[in-house]
């Protein structure tokens, strides 16, 4: 049975472990050939993605380094001949120190806007090229949807991370529209708080009354919302945010 990103070449950033993981291994159940980045070893995703009959390719890649993002197309180009799909997942969340205004460290400020935001547009700019070449491809930032319900209180204080993931959506309505005229499209994934690795299978931990539907998300939630924006069926979608939280907000 054919996948539905059959012998797409997919980039997926952040892929070592957790939701990145879990967004690659999928594309290759789907057929796609995933190239798989981190600054960590991607070794364990790569076995997994091979588990599935599919072909990867690991790399070790900071996305906040302008050439290594540009040696990463090529070497992804110089093994598959082609970049179709790429997904922005790498990204700082945790360690990130003390959240409170007064007390966050510019450094680790400077750190996360260097990874959330730069990465991605670096990651943009490396494939872009190559995209264009192919007339066309599909790309996904993942954002978050902390920024959308800060007015609850629940993040008003984490504002590096906050203020880095609304900029991630401002930059994708931004090049949406030059992006289109070579056919290629891009859009935000903004997930909810997801529960990974053991914590999924404990039900106490995915229970969640603030939501709609009473729980927490799962890493196979957000998968299939990811397959969509990188298939033909959302070839009419561009700049765009498709929040993915079981109802936290009614937009």
């Amino acid at each position: 049975m054919t996948g539905r990103l059959q012998d797409k070449v997919c980039i997926v950033t952040g892929a070592a472990r957790n939701l990145g993981q879990a967004y690659a291994v999928r594309l290759g159940e789907e057929g796609a050939k995933v190239v798989v980045c981190d600054m960590l070893d991607c070794g364990e995703t790569a076995e997994k993605i091979a588990a599935v009959g599919a072909e990867g390719l690991s790399l070790q890649v900071d996305v906040s380094d302008e050439e290594q993002t540009k040696q990463m197309a090529r070497r992804t180009v110089e093994r598959f001949g082609r970049i179709d799909c790429l997904l922005n997942n790498a990204g700082l969340m945790r360690g990130l120190g003390p959240p409170q205004i007064e007390k966050i460290d510019m450094d680790m400020w400077d750190k996360v806007f260097a990874v959330n935001v730069r990465g991605a547009f670096l990651c943009i700019r490396a494939v872009l090229p190559y995209m264009r070449q192919n007339g066309g491809g599909k790309i996904i930032n993942i954002s978050s949807g902390t920024w959308t319900h800060t007015s609850r209180g629940a993040d008003t204080s984490n504002s590096h991370y906050v203020s880095s993931k609304a900029a991630v959506m401002g930059m994708t309505r931004s090049v949406a529209r030059e992006l289109g005229q070579w056919n290629i499209r891009i859009n935000t994934l903004a997930p909810g708080s997801t529960a990974v690795g053991d914590e999924a299978g404990n039900v106490e931990n995915l229970s969640d009354p603030e939501r709609a539907l009473g729980r927490r998300g799962r890493a196979d939630d957000l998968t299939g919302p990811v397959v969509f924006l990188l298939s033909g069926d959302s070839d009419f979608v561009t700049g765009q945010m498709l929040l993915v939280n079981g109802g936290m907000e009614i937009w």
